[in-house]
């Protein structure tokens, strides 16, 4: 016999998040399956609101979008995907406006991931392409433990960037550089 598996969709997923019993729980949709996602450690979060500041200050500077934390975003029309980068960049051109205080209804231009040491390298790297399909342009990983950042793009090699470079917005956030030595120091 058969048996099916619950689908979620993101409105039962934010009730979750407003229930005050699950105050320190995170959830992502992966095709209606909700899967639940640990805290980040001590050096994930420093790395996070690191690149965070950097981002925000060059896109509020230049006046080319938002920065977000940790945020649900999914694609307009779908339902039951639903991810929550790190650090996430959205231009004006593409976030809702007003901006929601639900999960945001587009997907991030820029996503990026910090490897925690319970992820494999394969399990983020899915990930990422997850994003590029579901509509995000760029998607960095980053990966404390050995000091790099992986660069993903849509139709392009993965380019892998080490503690000596520097990390560029693309033409997303055209004249973004961040050395990388500033990000993991």
């Amino acid at each position: 016999m058969e048996t099916k598996q619950r689908l979620w969709d993101i409105d039962e997923v934010w009730e979750l998040y407003c229930d005050r019993a699950n105050d320190h729980l995170r959830f992502e949709l992966i095709d209606g399956e909700l899967i639940e996602m640990s805290g980040p450690g001590g050096t994930h979060g420093r790395i996070a609101i690191r690149l965070g500041r950097y981002l925000d200050i060059f896109a509020e500077e230049n006046e080319l979008g938002i920065v977000t934390g940790e945020t649900g975003y999914h694609p307009r029309d779908d339902r039951y995907n639903l991810l929550l980068p790190d650090v996430a960049f959205v231009s004006f051109e593409r976030a809702p406006d007003p901006f929601p205080e639900k999960f945001v209804p587009t997907m991030p231009d820029i996503a990026v991931e910090i490897r925690s040491p319970s992820n494999s390298l394969p399990e983020m790297r899915a990930k990422a392409q997850r994003y590029l399909r579901l509509g995000s342009s760029l998607v960095w990983i980053i990966m404390p433990a050995n000091q790099s950042v992986e660069i993903h793009r849509s139709h392009s090699p993965v380019e892998t960037l080490e503690l000596g470079d520097t990390l560029s917005g693309d033409d997303i956030l055209p004249g973004f550089a961040l050395a990388l030595r500033r990000l993991f120091n």
